[in-house]
């Protein structure tokens, strides 16, 4: 070990601005910053989100739904710029007091739901609309099982892996050591379960592979901090083959413009609230 050892002091500082992609906003407390109302447009469902994985997870749903031809789903997705706080915002707190993204509102209630972690906002959808969850007890149980088990790992792949592997000011080898371990160790336990199932549930696709693939399929297709050389991901014979068959899906290839900013321009729909607007609004359109 070559790192630099630190010694913790007996009470802790925050030291704004102290390194790394995302340090003008990372803050220890929570609350809004400034007053800003937060958009609603036509549909009953408003979504208020960027396209990380957390974000794609919900506008691949949304657009599954619509996909069946459930019209109910229509949705407006706004564009919350991270990068630039608008997640804290009073109006964005106030639907969601966590200040992540995706956050999503449905004014079909009265009063309106507000619905945050996009785990939660899966199966809230799934449950409002009778979708991409199995009604068979032994099933619903499984899928659910594995939805959690998303919601409970992705923090060491993105918070941990992917924060000092791809994002941190300085590159440290014990903590990247142990998040690719982690990481590795989690693309096995895919990798295993796949080999015996065409989905995370079994044969039937359901919010399970919803909120994995953005994440998982992301970092084994090098979408996700170019890290697909470093975790030999091309030995994850089963995960790809499941993430090439979920790519592949209609719904999932617009659920992942709706609400990004970066990569080719025919690839990004900042804003959704119409579906035409795959077609007349994205980047090179305009």
């Amino acid at each position: 070990m070559t790192d630099t050892t630190y010694t913790p002091p007996s009470v802790w500082k925050w030291e704004p601005g102290n390194g790394g992609k995302f340090a003008n906003i990372n803050r220890p407390v929570a609350g809004a910053t400034h007053d800003k109302a937060l958009p609603v447009g036509k549909h009953p469902l408003q979504l208020y989100s960027l396209a990380t994985p957390n974000g794609v997870k919900v506008t691949v749903m949304l657009e599954e739904l619509l996909e069946k031809g459930i019209e109910a789903a229509e949705y407006d997705a706004h564009l919350i710029q991270i990068g630039e706080g608008d997640q804290f915002g009073s109006g964005f707190v106030e639907a969601n007091p966590n200040s992540k993204i995706p956050v999503l509102v449905d004014h079909s209630m009265n009063p309106p739901q507000r619905v945050f972690e996009s785990g939660a906002i899966l199966l809230y959808l799934s449950e409002k609309f009778g979708e991409f969850l199995p009604t068979d007890p032994a099933k619903r149980t499984e899928c659910l099982s594995w939805l959690f088990w998303q919601m409970g790992s992705a923090p060491i792949l993105g918070g941990g892996f992917g924060h000092f592997y791809a994002y941190a000011p300085e590159k440290y080898q014990y903590p990247i050591d142990r998040y690719t371990m982690e990481v590795k160790r989690q693309l096995d336990v895919l990798d295993r379960h796949l080999a015996d199932n065409r989905f995370m549930a079994g044969d039937e696709y359901t919010i399970a592979d919803i909120a994995i693939h953005p994440w998982y399929g992301a970092l084994v297709k090098n979408r996700v901090y170019e890290a697909a050389e470093f975790l030999e991901a091309h030995t994850y014979t089963n995960v790809l083959r499941w993430t090439e068959e979920i790519d592949a899906r209609p719904a999932v290839q617009r659920g992942r413009m709706v609400n990004r900013t970066w990569g080719e321009p025919n690839e990004q729909l900042h804003e959704r609230h119409d579906a035409s607007d795959f077609t007349e609004k994205t980047e090179d359109k305009r």
